[in-house]
């Protein structure tokens, strides 16, 4: 028997590459995250127009393109534009209609719950 350390040939080694080093990751105080607001205004200065304006220049050199599947595309992503903004309605209901329609609510909710109508 021999009283020799032998090293095991599973050792872990010391990483080659990788590893935390000094400076290596994202500096405090930055994000990861990229801001719409600023990339925004990237294309407009390096383009020289709106992204509006892009936007629809790519839209109809698509259809002049006949490229169906990219003016589908711009098609959802105009709807969904338009679907997500909420439009505020004003409606001025009258004593007699908001009463009409307690009734007509109150009349519902007996019926699913089984109750009779009592006068």
């Amino acid at each position: 028997m021999t009283t020799e350390t032998t090293k095991s040939r599973y050792a872990k080694k010391a990483p080659s590459r990788g590893g935390a080093r000094k400076g290596a990751g994202r500096p405090k105080g930055q994000t990861t995250k990229i801001k719409i607001e600023d990339l925004m205004e990237q294309i407009e200065l390096q383009s020289g127009k709106t992204y509006a304006e892009l936007l629809t220049h790519n839209y109809i050199g698509a259809i002049s393109r006949s490229d169906w599947n990219g003016v589908r595309d711009y098609d959802k992503a105009f709807m969904n534009k338009m679907i997500a903004e909420k439009v505020e309605i004003d409606v001025n209901d009258t004593t007699d209609a908001i009463s009409a329609k307690q009734i007509a609510f109150a009349e519902a909710i007996r019926q699913i719950a089984g109750l009779e109508h009592k006068d």
